[in-house]
């Protein structure tokens, strides 16, 4: 499959939105500007946005509790973001939901979700809504490596293998669920080897070859809009920062991260640009791009009005 250079850039922009984007409210949770916590994506941009590049504008996600990347990537508003995070009425969720429930329904985003796993029986409930529809839609749906031990994952993989449902289950492999290492919580080597238990195809990618990623991804969405049924990806790559903003990282070496961050997919995907014929002017006119539109949509969310007291129980549910 050939990726136009649009679509090259494109995939390059929207890497860099995330990073900057997780940066930054990295920075505004240690200024107290940010309350609850958040489960920043920075190291694994490359897993949400070659993943969302291979779907059709109509396709639909579900997203997880470490969500700002994929929303990011299916066309999330940067300032409705900011604005959220800080507890503005402008925001997603009007300032309720915090990081976890972001969602935008009108662009195929089903949602974040802050219960590990839950994204995929709810994936999977959209793609057989298609099925019966008929709309020709497919369902990409993302998880951590901690999901697929969980029930949620082997009744919902089974169901969509049993009924050839249009659900691509994408697994991002940080290597750790929390704190246990993967390969001490699971009896193989790869998520993706599970996929034989439920007769559809299971491949491994490497989860910081943003193009990599894409290529496998799109072959999966092809074949279940076929309605040749589901696939499992396995993206292995990494979380720089801690699970959450309350972890203190002490079950995982310092010279590991530092390896990984040598993996950097938006500095190995900009090298790889360069020595394909892309001029180094346009990766910077994208970089300051990026960092313009971070600050204007910060600015927005800062600027935005607080809720109401009165209205502050407003579209809050039990």
């Amino acid at each position: 499959m050939t990726l136009t250079r649009e679509k090259r850039l494109w995939m390059y922009q929207k890497m860099l939105e995330i990073r900057n984007f997780e940066l930054e409210v990295d920075r505004l949770f240690k200024a107290n500007m940010i309350w609850g916590t958040c489960h920043l994506s920075v190291g694994q941009e490359a897993s949400a946005v070659g993943s969302i590049a291979a779907l059709e504008e109509r396709d639909m996600i579900t997203s997880t509790h470490r969500g700002h990347g994929h929303c990011i990537a299916k066309g999330g508003r940067l300032p409705q973001m900011f604005a959220e995070l800080l507890g503005k009425e402008t925001g997603y969720c009007r300032g309720r939901g915090g990081s976890m429930h972001i969602a935008d329904l009108e662009l195929g985003n089903l949602g974040a979700n802050g219960i590990v796993g839950a994204g995929i029986p709810i994936a999977t409930g959209a793609a057989l809504a298609s099925k019966l529809k008929k709309d020709g839609k497919v369902t990409l749906c993302f998880f951590g490596d901690g999901a697929t031990s969980q029930g949620a994952f082997h009744e919902a993989v089974n169901l969509a293998s049993v009924m050839k449902l249009p659900v691509v289950y994408v697994c991002e492999n940080n290597l750790y669920g929390m704190s246990v290492p993967f390969r001490k919580a699971s009896a193989v080597e790869n998520a993706a080897d599970r996929a034989k238990a439920y007769n559809i195809p299971g491949i491994v990618v490497d989860g910081n070859d943003v193009e990599a990623i894409y290529e496998v991804v799109k072959e999966a969405v092809e074949r279940a809009r076929r309605g040749e049924g589901p696939s499992l990806i396995e993206a292995k790559t990494y979380r720089w920062l801690g699970h959450s903003k309350s972890d203190p990282r002490v079950y995982r070496t310092r010279e590991e991260e530092e390896e990984w961050k040598q993996r950097c997919p938006i500095k190995r995907y900009r090298q790889q640009l360069i020595s394909e014929g892309v001029d180094e002017e346009d990766l910077e006119k994208i970089e300051k791009d990026v960092e313009k539109a971070i600050q204007e949509a910060l600015e927005f969310a800062q600027n935005s009005p607080e809720p109401k007291v009165e209205e502050i129980m407003d579209g809050v549910y039990a």
